[in-house]
């Protein structure tokens, strides 16, 4: 059979031979033991219910060992011969186009060039899933591939609930990923219920079928590194000494950020494959696993005021302790491990190999819990020591401040306070979001980069226009941003789908989609498929991190990402997705996202307008009513761009009269 042929056939009714595991590929840790034996038997049910009961007995071994070996049934026998990418739309079987472009997007997630695990179907974070197995893969392609306009998708945690009559105006695909009762959002919850096989972790932009590789990380940390830069510094970061940890999914973009920002950057991860795989990007620049070598070589770099990037085959708790002991100073500090799941292969503690820390974790899961709160108390230690020397850390969003306090490490200012903040409540929540600056992305579906090149252009075109009129509170992050679409293309930040990325507010967005959509009409371009990160201005409710610099209580409220989910809903997007857990954790945060597909239509423009002023306007009007100065003058100026809006604003209460 051929590719269409395939994907139209769905789980095959005969059954395929099995996979031989292949050790070459980024592979998932195993998961935790945590199910009794009914529980067991009930996960192998749930898992046969994919397939003919004449098939049962031959497949219940097969599950039933791999959820001894790994703590999860993949079903890895049903992954797809064809080779995984995101082909040109055209390359799809479809009746609705909008369904053909979510195709094209779940394959780039899957990707081994963009996945973390793609053989579990995790694109980043350790346990962020696209899907939980093969076989929803299988039949969430073919029902793509089969469904009209006037029929929508619904994804429960990864399992394609079934195709249900609805309109054209509605979604194509709606997507719940982690929804729990909030009694049941623990972290071992998570791992219950997904060894059960009836939730998963969506992530952000995993789960949501919008993650465009690295590119889209690559360019937040550069944003914030500069930002963050700005904090210590009037002149450039020319000499200056960025260090950090993690070189996966999402973290393995700091070496990048840290050269595009012009510092110099040390980032360590102690998986060489993760290492191998950004460095045969070229995404980190240097690998260097003996630590001396590394003082060494940073100090060379320092005094020749370089631009480089280097990976640390190491411990990053080694790192802060050997660059304190040598008299390096280190201007900015953060950390990307995957925080948000410490015990399940997300952190790994100092004092074992990466291997011996794998085993430790199936084999002993308290120990291994014992030895990751032991690290974390160490590291911060070690951080601690640095700031008191003038470093300027901050949480990257991963959870790192929360569960070194859980972990009994001195990182408290006082009972509610840490000594550290959040790179959202320091730098990018005043900064982009409170003006409405946010992560928005596009991917070319006909795969061709000059369709990339061209949209570089008209976005850079755009951008330019803007900022003669633009006001002087939002100059600096517009500035930021065409220059880097501008150098885009230079970096070689495509990695799977040609897409890219940029922050830009609504009419930043608007404007830009516009001249996108008139292109597609003119026949200059394929059809565009636009979206955002999660991690944006209205998206995310995650007190920890998105709405970490709202102070009027709602913090802790997931108001706005489920306002957000809905209100996208019915003003057009083509799908939508509302996800429990992220970057910091299961049980910590609520996130929504959206993806759209424009076509050179005018009910494409319609859409877009629509939408996409509503997606960036919900999250001012709720950071303006929390008080936000920033926010109250994004609010004001949004209304006075459309008169249709109104927005309730605060009225200021003097500090005096309380």
């Amino acid at each position: 059979m051929n590719f269409k042929e395939q994907i139209l056939s769905g789980i095959p009714l005969e059954l395929p031979r099995p996979k031989v595991y292949d050790a070459q590929v980024n592979h998932a840790p195993k998961r935790k033991n945590i199910l009794s034996v009914e529980e067991k038997k009930l996960a192998l049910k749930n898992a046969l219910r994919y397939f003919k009961p004449e098939h049962h007995q031959e497949l219940l071994s097969e599950f039933k060992e791999e959820l001894e070996k790994y703590g999860r049934i993949y079903m890895y026998r049903f992954r797809p011969d064809y080779e995984m990418y995101a082909r040109p739309l055209n390359e799809y079987p479809f009746i609705s186009k909008q369904a053909g472009a979510i195709m094209l997007m779940i394959q780039n997630n899957l990707n081994p060039h963009v996945a973390q695990h793609p053989h579990e179907l995790i694109t980043y974070g350790g346990n962020g899933a696209v899907f939980q197995n093969w076989a929803q893969y299988l039949l969430t392609m073919q029902y793509l591939a089969t469904m009209t306009d006037e029929q929508t998708l619904h994804m429960y945690s990864g399992h394609p609930m079934g195709l249900f009559p609805s309109s054209k105006e509605a979604p194509r695909v709606v997507v719940t990923n982690g929804m729990m009762i909030p009694n049941y959002s623990q972290p071992d919850d998570w791992e219950k219920y997904n060894a059960l096989g009836v939730t998963q972790y969506g992530q952000m932009t995993a789960g949501s079928y919008m993650y465009i590789g690295p590119q889209g990380i690559v360019h937040g940390t550069t944003i914030t590194i500069l930002n963050a830069g700005r904090k210590i510094a009037e002149e450039s970061l020319s000499g200056k000494l960025f260090v950090s940890a993690g070189l996966g999914g999402m973290s393995g973009a700091q070496p990048k950020a840290g050269n595009i920002a012009g510092c110099i950057s040390v980032v360590a991860e102690v998986n060489e494959k993760a290492i191998n795989t950004r460095h045969s990007q070229g995404w980190v620049d240097e690998k260097i696993a003996d630590i001396q070598s590394l003082i060494e070589r940073v100090q060379k770099a320092k005094q020749g005021k370089e631009i480089v990037s280097i990976a640390y085959h190491g411990n990053v708790v080694d790192l802060w302790e050997a660059f304190n002991e040598a008299g390096i100073h280190i201007e900015l500090g953060s950390d990307q491990t995957s925080l948000h799941n410490p015990y399940a292969g997300g952190y790994y503690p100092v004092g074992l190999s990466f291997d011996e820390a794998n085993q430790l974790m199936s084999e002993n899961p308290d120990l291994f819990k014992l030895k990751v709160q032991e690290s974390l108390r160490r590291q911060v230690a070690a951080i601690n020591k640095h700031t008191a020397k003038g470093t300027y850390f901050f949480d990257y969003g991963n959870a790192f401040l929360l569960e070194a306090a859980r972990a009994g490490a001195d990182i408290m200012k006082n009972e509610q306070e840490f000594k550290y903040p959040s790179y959202v409540q320091d730098i990018m929540g005043p900064m982009c979001f409170d003006y409405g600056f946010g992560p928005f992305r596009w991917v070319c579906t006909s795969g061709k980069p000059e369709d990339l090149a061209a949209t570089d252009r008209l976005a850079s075109e755009v951008l330019d226009e803007m900022r003669k009129s633009a006001p002087q509170e939002i100059q600096q992050q517009m500035t930021d941003n065409i220059q880097w679409i501008k150098g885009a293309a230079e970096n070689k930040l495509v990695v799977g789908s040609q897409a890219r990325i940029l922050y830009a507010d609504a009419e930043g967005r608007i404007k830009i989609a516009t001249a996108f959509n008139n292109a597609v009409k003119d026949g200059k371009i394929g059809p565009i498929v636009l979206g955002r990160d999660h991690h944006d201005v209205s998206g995310t409710d995650s007190p920890y991190r998105e709405t970490s610099n709202i102070y009027d209580g709602s913090q802790f409220t997931a108001d706005m990402a489920i306002q957000n989910v809905i209100g996208d809903a019915f003003r057009g997007a083509t799908w939508v997705s509302i996800h429990n857990g992220g970057g910091v954790g299961w049980g910590e945060v609520i996130n929504g996202g959206f993806g759209l597909l424009l076509d050179g239509t005018e009910e494409a423009q319609r859409r877009l307008e629509n939408m996409l002023f509503y997606d960036v306007n919900n999250g001012i009007a709720r950071r303006s009513w929390a008080r936000n100065k920033e926010a109250v003058f994004a609010a004001k100026r949004a209304m006075y761009l459309n008169p249709n809006l109104k927005i309730t604003l605060p009225e200021i209460v003097e500090d005096s009269l309380l």
